[in-house]
């Protein structure tokens, strides 16, 4: 039988939260409303994958569950925001490009959760 860890970590069990955003700009108000909005996710523990899309690893479907409600709790008053789960082979499966030439992808380290 295979280890709890293993099972607990496979591929089809993991999975990213990414959230993508299209946020007002124009004036000040909506600038700092923006930031702090980027800030916030970064708080979270996303990384900026592009300049409006942010993605955070999750060990398990209900982790990933935990980070999107607190997406939607940090939501900003303009703007548009999507949220999507994805498991990790999917993700996995992405094909990345620089212009033309495929970008290899980086193999994200473990990440250590304390409790």
């Amino acid at each position: 039988m295979e280890p709890d860890y293993y099972s607990r970590l496979n591929q089809y069990r993991c999975m990213w939260v990414l959230v993508f955003f299209d946020l007002p700009t124009e004036t000040k108000p909506e600038r700092k409303s923006a930031t702090r909005f980027r800030k916030n996710l970064l708080d979270d523990g996303f990384t900026m994958f592009q300049f409006s899309i942010y993605l955070r690893f999750c060990p398990s479907r209900e982790n990933a569950d935990v980070h999107t409600k607190r997406v939607k709790r940090i939501l900003p008053g303009k703007g548009k925001v999507g949220i999507m789960q994805i498991t990790d082979k999917q993700f996995g499966m992405m094909e990345i490009f620089h212009a033309q030439k495929e970008v290899p992808k980086d193999t994200p380290g473990q990440q250590l959760e304390l409790f």
